[in-house]
């Protein structure tokens, strides 16, 4: 490892070392995915497994949902609302074309009955009964959506309408929905069971979830499909095996069996050939330094969050880890304090960089403290 120049120290955490370096195993690129877009990332480790347009703005169609969803579960944390308060369906609502979960005019719907309606049974009406009981109408609705999806950094997004209907100024991208996905599953996993459901019944008519890998793969569950003529077949899917979990996003296919296939390649691709492994815990002492003119001598220094990497099957006994400290760390400092980095490299790949922080506080020294380590800088 190259010495960092100073006023850097470099410590090694860990360093698996072969005598006889085994030949490195060979990972086959992606295959082939048949759609205008697409996306394969690590769930921990945000590791990308593989894209293509990721970032191309496209149609999301019912998509689009997984926000709609998203702002309500916000509301619904902030306590807002109730899942077992009801809303008043209007003639917009009913009205609305595509997929329903045939809600009536002038009816009350619970707010539970209306997100399963819109998860499971991608109703278009639910979504805007949702979408206008949340913020009046649907147009202000929108603005809550794009400014949820600038706040988790989908920069490549914009929202119009809470159901995903065609509309020029309505699209996402393969990046920014993988991105949603991992933040519904982090933020809302007490919601997140309901795109695992494969059907739900309202109002005595009984419809099946459209997302096919529900019925084939019982690793896969959730998300969410999409459909419209011009965006094509859509399908965002996430995964769980061992634990490992990846997120796939497939945007524009031809078919209903497509968007399911080719959702299949890339999950079936990403967990064959790699592995994820959780290397540090948030807050797990990595290393105590000196503290200059402290009331404490020494600080623990670490991550404020897990840190997992992803590397090809095989490998992992091939990581290296290092530390970067400031050399000299003087008080006060605070909790959550950035003091240095963690470095995680694969050979010649950078694979993470995290900031090292303070663990706990400390407090200025004494007078006494501060002029004797004074001195004893000087000495050094």
């Amino acid at each position: 490892m190259k010495r960092l120049l100073l006023p850097l120290i470099a410590v090694v955490l860990f360093a698996v070392a072969h005598a006889a370096a085994a030949t490195p195993r060979l990972i086959p690129d992606a295959p082939t995915v048949d759609a205008r877009g697409y996306m394969l990332l690590d769930y921990h480790s945000r590791h990308i497994l593989a894209e293509r347009n990721a970032d191309e703005r496209l149609e999301p169609a019912s998509l689009t949902k997984m926000m709609t969803a998203y702002v309500v579960f916000h509301e619904l944390r902030a306590g807002q609302f109730q899942l077992s308060d009801t809303v008043r369906v209007s003639k917009k609502a009913w009205r609305m074309p595509g997929s329903r979960m045939f809600i009536e005019v002038g009816t009350q719907v619970s707010i539970e009955q209306l997100l399963k309606g819109m998860i499971i049974q991608s109703g278009n009406d639910a979504s805007v009964a949702l979408a206008e009981h949340v913020a009046g109408s649907e147009e202000t609705f929108a603005t809550l959506m794009n400014e949820h999806a600038r706040n988790i950094g989908m920069n490549g997004t914009r929202f119009t309408n809470a159901t995903g209907l065609p509309d020029p100024e309505h699209y996402s991208t393969a990046r920014d929905l993988a991105r949603l996905a991992s933040v519904l599953i982090h933020e809302f996993p007490e919601y997140y069971a309901w795109y695992s459901e494969k059907e739900y019944t309202y109002g005595g008519i009984t419809q099946g979830n459209r997302n096919l890998l529900l019925y084939r793969d019982n690793t896969v569950d959730g998300f969410k499909t999409g459909h419209t003529e011009s965006a094509g077949y859509c399908l965002v899917a996430s995964a769980k095996r061992g634990d490992m979990r990846l997120i796939s996003v497939v945007m524009g296919t031809k078919s209903e069996g497509a968007r399911a296939n080719e959702s299949q390649k890339l999950l079936n691709y990403g967990f064959r050939f790699f592995e994820t492994h959780k290397l540090y815990d948030a807050a797990q002492p990595l290393k105590a330094m000196r503290v200059w003119k402290g009331a404490n001598e020494t600080v623990q220094l670490g991550l404020d969050a897990p840190l997992y990497v992803t590397v090809p099957r095989g490998q992992y006994n091939k990581l290296n880890a290092s530390l970067s400290v400031e050399n000299a760390i003087i008080a006060p400092t605070r909790k959550g304090q950035n003091l240095g980095a963690v470095n995680v490299k694969l050979g010649d790949e950078m694979l993470a960089e995290r900031p090292l922080v303070a663990l706990d506080d400390v407090a200025e020294g004494s007078l006494w403290q501060r002029l004797f380590d004074n001195v004893r800088m000087m000495l050094q």
